[in-house]
């Protein structure tokens, strides 16, 4: 028998007393795709690090292609013929497709790039991925994620890479898109390369594994062939415990209007939106990407420019043209780009939590620490933050921990309306549950929640009702219970006529 493409045995890493990996035994035949699951925190990037040459592993061994495999850095790694393609991509934006292709692995002679023979590799790399008429010239940063991302994969395949890594690779793709990106996957499992899939998207993962390994506190605690098992004994294997409801539910009722929207224009999108928003409601917003989601509730919140319209608090008053105006009017916001924008990670984890909201714990200009570190704790307990501390720094927590700070920040800063932009990507399904209670949770106390989201199955059993953007604008609202994911598919291809119900 030939030797496994990748072999990764007994390894073991350690990060101070915290233990990120035991043991773990991994690997990958030629033309498979192996799965590696768990929750935030289980050890899954620790172990890729370890292989992609980040980290160097405490005890352990690996091999590719049966040779001893040490890699001394990413550089090296690549050279071994490993590449990992990371959720946040590391495209140059500002250097052309061909460049990025040959980052790294430009071709020259007596100090001169060889630019024919450039263009020759980009292109043959970009064949083998069905996009061969992508223009070379083209700036990388202008490119769309999905196209962005197959750049990436076109440089590992210009490396001559065997094993690849997909670390959530479809958290930022339309479903079009990941269906494209699933085909380009079996293209290249059929051309014998070896790739590992990571994504918290279980769905996905059945659809496109052939073995899946879950790893849970460091350890590999289940390991199998994908048709083999089911999702439930997956989930299970990754919590170590019955998870119960995927969407657990908290009884609550709406009540009265708390936030109207009346015409919100904004610079691209959104174009003259009308929304009505009750308290103790759950509204969720659906679109494809680049229909205006994201842009509706930053307008909403002053994050991005309006051109026209008003959003007002009911017996408050009008919303200002900024984030301060917003949360003096009880309005908070959780971005979508967590580490770029949605939270301070140089900072701790009091200072993340209590930045938006110093008051309660400052007199005469003076800033009582102990108070607030004592609330900060407090605060983490209410939210089931994982944590040392309120000191410690806030880049050290799995993201979906991260997450809950984020949200935390918005009660603690007391706001009634919470707009939160997809709080559920990239984070494991027991965090997500986590997540969808205390959404329940804050809808029961009479908070209002608005709540843009990729994933249908998300909003289907999460909202009260649901709202569909297209082209900026808001195609309709109804009731959760009136939609189906095909009828949502539809209304936000705009084949379907407006009907909005507030």
């Amino acid at each position: 028998m030939p030797a496994p493409l990748l072999k990764m045995s007994g390894v073991s890493k350690r990060f101070g007393a915290t233990r990120a990996l035991e043991g773990v035994t991994f690997g990958v035949e030629r033309g498979q795709v192996h799965a590696l699951i768990g929750e935030n925190g289980a050890g899954k990037s620790t172990l890729m690090k370890i292989l992609a040459g980040v980290h160097a592993p405490d005890a352990g061994s690996m091999e590719v292609d049966g040779r001893p495999y040490a890699p001394t850095g990413p550089a090296a790694a690549r050279a071994a013929g490993v590449a990992m393609i990371y959720q946040e991509l590391s495209i140059a934006p500002d250097l052309s497709v061909e460049a990025n292709v040959l980052l790294g692995r430009e071709r020259s002679r007596a100090g001169f790039v060889r630019r024919a023979e450039q263009r020759r590799i980009a292109k043959e790399a970009l064949s083998r991925l069905s996009h061969p008429d992508l223009d070379l010239r083209a700036r990388a940063g202008d490119l769309p994620i999905a196209l962005q991302q197959l750049v990436e994969i076109a440089r590992a395949l210009a490396s001559e890479a065997r094993v690849l890594v997909l670390d959530e690779p479809t958290s930022s793709l339309t479903r079009e898109d990941a269906m494209r990106l699933f085909e380009v996957i079996r293209d290249l499992r059929a051309h014998g390369l070896g790739l590992v899939y990571i994504s918290h998207f279980l769905e996905e993962v059945a659809q496109v594994s052939d073995v899946f390994s879950v790893l849970r506190d460091g350890e590999v605690v289940s390991s199998g062939v994908m048709s083999e098992t089911t999702l439930d004994a997956i989930v299970r294997a990754m919590v170590g415990r019955e998870l119960g409801e995927m969407f657990p539910h908290v009884p609550h009722v709406p009540g009265e209007p708390i936030l109207e929207v009346r015409g919100l224009t904004g610079v691209r999108a959104p174009r003259g939106v009308d929304l009505v928003v009750r308290r103790g409601e759950i509204l969720g917003l659906a679109g494809l990407v680049g229909a205006g989601r994201s842009e509706l509730v930053r307008c909403i919140f002053g994050l991005d420019a309006v051109r026209s319209g008003s959003v007002r608090v009911v017996a408050v008053g009008p919303v200002g043209q900024a984030p301060r105006a917003s949360i003096a009017r009880g309005l908070g916001f959780v971005s979508e780009d967590r580490k770029g924008e949605g939270l301070a990670l140089s900072l701790s984890i009091e200072d993340n939590l209590t930045m938006t909201r110093l008051e309660p714990y400052s007199r005469f200009g003076w800033l009582s620490l102990s108070r607030r570190r004592r609330s900060a704790r407090d605060w983490m307990e209410r939210v089931r933050c994982k944590a040392r501390g309120p000191e410690q720094s806030i880049d050290a927590l799995s993201g979906g921990n991260q997450q809950k700070i984020a949200i935390a920040r918005l009660l603690h800063q007391d706001a009634d309306v919470l707009l939160l932009d997809e709080p559920t990507r990239g984070i494991d399904v027991g965090t997500k549950a986590e997540i969808y209670r205390l959404v329940g949770d804050l809808a029961a106390q009479g908070k209002a929640i608005v709540l843009v989201s990729s994933y249908l199955p998300e909003l289907m059993n999460v909202c009260d009702r649901i709202g569909v953007l297209s082209r900026g604008e808001l195609r309709a609202v109804k009731p959760a219970g009136e939609w189906t994911e095909e009828d949502v598919m539809r209304c936000a291809t705009a084949s379907a006529p407006i009907e909005v119900r507030t």
